[in-house]
């Protein structure tokens, strides 16, 4: 796949400098960029590199002023890194796009219905009485289990397992290893110490625009439904339990693991190996910092929380102050306790 950098500068709403008509048909790192490559000048501490890359075009931001000559074309836009961002969403958009018909062998029940243009790959999948929008592509050795409802633009891939009756909105993607829907974990305590379990019998719903990292898994609710509002980001191996609700727009790192349902506002970050309780409500905008515990309600905006049991985080900080000086101070302790 080949464009011209007037055709690239269009996309990016740029303006080239240089010969317009050269073609680039990869995307290089700037310091090793080569002919038929564009790069990106977003990082000061590259500027070294724009003038020994050998990349056809750089793609930089409008107040970059070089200092010595350069060998390569320029496609300068507001913001460099921006830019770049919306080239490699186009180029992964064509590349995913270009992928329709159906591979052999795969299996669809006749009950089940599917838009126009998708794509199924080998081996893939798809039960009985689901829906399928436009444009879907199904990679290989999905699974989609019966009353499966997926929207248009969606995209599953490969070994991605989405259980019955779980509702997929538009321009969804689920990464490699996936589960959506499989049984909460619960179980009722008996007498005898042993453990009953509780049937699950709700579903998941994802809104527009969420993304499901690779190994993540969310459970199905045990009555009604958890929720995935429109536009949250999920990493790789994030674990969200039953009846769980994330609100828009939320992002949530590796390694999270998310109780039973706990409410999450919406435009809230929480950062790697975060833990929260059940039965918990995040209010919007707060950001959890890694390896953070979260055993109470947060009921205002905006907090940010850090530390093994979440505190705010200005306390937190003057506490752990005390506690690096803890040897220090147990010493002059017990040299004045030998003077009395």
């Amino acid at each position: 796949m080949e464009f011209t950098l007037g055709q690239v500068a269009a996309i990016l709403q740029g303006k080239v400098e240089g010969d317009e008509n050269q073609k680039v048909s990869r995307l290089d790192k700037i310091q090793e960029g080569k002919q038929g490559g564009i790069s990106f000048l977003a990082n000061e501490k590259y500027t070294p590199f724009i003038y020994d890359t050998e990349a056809t075009a750089v793609i930089v931001s409008n107040n970059f002023t070089p200092t010595k000559t350069l060998k390569t074309n320029l496609i300068r836009v507001e913001d460099a890194y921006t830019g770049f961002t919306k080239l490699l969403e186009a180029y992964s958009m064509f590349m995913k796009s270009s992928l329709v018909g159906v591979e052999e062998p795969c299996y669809i029940d006749p009950s089940s219905k599917v838009g126009e243009q998708i794509y199924r790959g080998a081996f893939s999948y798809i039960g009985k009485n689901c829906t399928i929008g436009d444009s879907v592509k199904i990679q290989s050795h999905v699974h989609i289990g019966d009353r499966v409802q997926i929207g248009d633009n969606t995209i599953i891939h490969a070994g991605a397992k989405i259980c019955a009756d779980s509702i997929i909105g538009s321009n969804c993607e689920i990464h490699p290893g996936a589960v959506i829907g499989a049984d909460g974990f619960g179980f009722a305590p008996q007498e005898d110490g042993t453990y009953k379990a509780i049937p699950q019998i709700g579903n998941v719903i994802l809104e527009d625009n969420v993304s499901v990292g690779a190994n993540s898994t969310i459970d199905c609710a045990t009555m009604g439904s958890t929720v995935i509002k429109k536009g949250a980001k999920i990493d790789n191996l994030v674990q969200i339990a039953h009846n769980v609700i994330i609100g828009e727009n939320t992002v949530i790192a590796s390694q999270t693991g998310i109780s039973g349902s706990t409410v999450i506002g919406k435009n809230c970050v929480i950062a790697g190996k975060a833990g929260i309780v059940g039965h918990l409500k995040i209010a919007d905008n707060t950001t959890i910092g890694a390896n953070t515990g979260i055993s109470k309600n947060i009921s205002k905006s905006g907090t940010t929380l850090f530390g093994y049991i979440g505190m705010d985080m200005k306390n937190f900080l003057k506490s752990y102050s005390i506690f690096k000086n803890l040897e220090a101070m147990e010493d002059r302790i017990r040299e004045l306790e030998k003077k009395q």
